[in-house]
């Protein structure tokens, strides 16, 4: 199976850009558990949507003590003896925060992240779904979730790019770029294998894969 090396695989990439998805194809696939993020438990994302300047260090806060519980949890597991697909890379957390959060507020952030943060462990393969903005913008819109529904385009275009620039730096973990416009790696079997095929074939620390 071209991914056995892999025990900890995280999905990544912007709203809309079908990372849980392929998150739970993937784990199904190769027998893992799954680590998803549950952003519908969250009171103020809505909120935060309609008014971000009011609500960004609420949703934020609220995600980061979400995100350390569970990576607590994560690391009481034996990861050798356990296979685990996540939809989220903790430390997109500070990217979220740094796109939303004023000057003062992100300081505070940075200081509760500190001070609480467990060591996160670094995943053996992320792999970054891209997709354009305006194919985003789409799915977004079509999707019925009523926490998304005030979601502005602006901010689907600032956190696309705010993405791209994070991804460009990365490099903590072995990662996949896969440009996801012309695929459907979820409903689409032929699709869905030949993003295995890829990955089998992978043999740098960053490697690209796009489809035409």
């Amino acid at each position: 199976m071209p991914l056995d090396k892999y025990r900890y695989i995280v999905v990544e990439g912007p709203i809309g850009v079908g990372k849980t998805s392929l998150a739970r194809r993937l784990a199904d696939h190769i027998g893992a558990g799954t680590l998803l993020e549950r952003p519908e438990t969250n009171p103020f994302l809505e909120r935060f949507y309609e008014d971000p300047a009011r609500h960004a260090l609420s949703a934020q806060l609220f995600f980061l003590f979400q995100r350390i519980d569970e990576l607590r949890q994560m690391r009481q597991m034996d990861l050798f003896h356990t296979r685990t697909v996540s939809d989220y890379l903790f430390e997109k957390d500070a990217l979220f925060a740094k796109l939303n959060l004023s000057d003062d507020e992100f300081a505070l952030y940075q200081n509760i992240y500190r001070g609480f943060a467990p060591q996160a462990p670094t995943p053996d393969l992320v792999i970054y779904l891209q997709a354009s903005p305006e194919t985003l913008i789409e799915r977004v819109h079509r999707r019925s979730h009523a926490y998304e529904r005030p979601i502005s385009d602006n901010y689907l275009l600032r956190l696309s790019q705010a993405y791209s620039d994070f991804f460009y730096h990365y490099n903590a973990a072995p990662l996949f770029v896969v440009n996801s416009e012309n695929l459907n790696l979820v409903d689409n079997d032929d699709d869905f294998a030949l993003l295995l095929d890829r990955i089998k074939l992978m043999r740098g620390s960053r490697e690209f894969f796009n489809v035409g």
